[in-house]
């Protein structure tokens, strides 16, 4: 898995955040805001789509007009697989399930379909541990 945190770090520039509200209290708002620093574009995904850290949302992954390099999941593990199958329908090359989202049968199906994929690790603590 080490491997995969690093090539996505490295590679990927696009970030779709699912669970990223406006609401400054959540883990998702740091952390975007965290990658919005490293100089990774953002993209808030919920079903409000709000606008957050001056990026336009999207309700859904598939509502998203340009390429998207990475799923950043904030979202229960029950709830989590679905947006795994969604990266891989719209062509992303990564997923990444934050600390605590776990799903194993949802990370087989990413690696099979030909993802990089982490779980249960946080991209702003694999930054600085780097």
């Amino acid at each position: 898995m080490r491997e995969d945190v690093d090539w996505i770090l490295e590679n990927c520039q696009v970030w779709a955040v699912v669970g990223l509200s406006d609401n400054p209290s959540r883990a998702a708002h740091g952390v975007a805001r965290f990658l919005q620093q490293r100089g990774k574009k953002i993209v808030p995904v919920h079903p409000s789509a709000e606008t957050v850290h001056g990026e336009q949302g999207y309700a859904t992954l598939a509502d998203i007009p340009f390429p998207v390099d990475v799923v950043d999941v904030f979202r229960r593990s029950e709830d989590a697989g679905q947006f795994a199958d969604e990266a891989v329908a719209i062509g992303a090359k990564a997923v990444w399930f934050q600390l605590g989202v776990v799903d194993d049968a949802a990370y087989a199906r990413a690696r099979a379909a030909g993802l990089h994929m982490v779980m249960d690790v946080c991209p702003a603590i694999e930054w600085r541990s780097r």
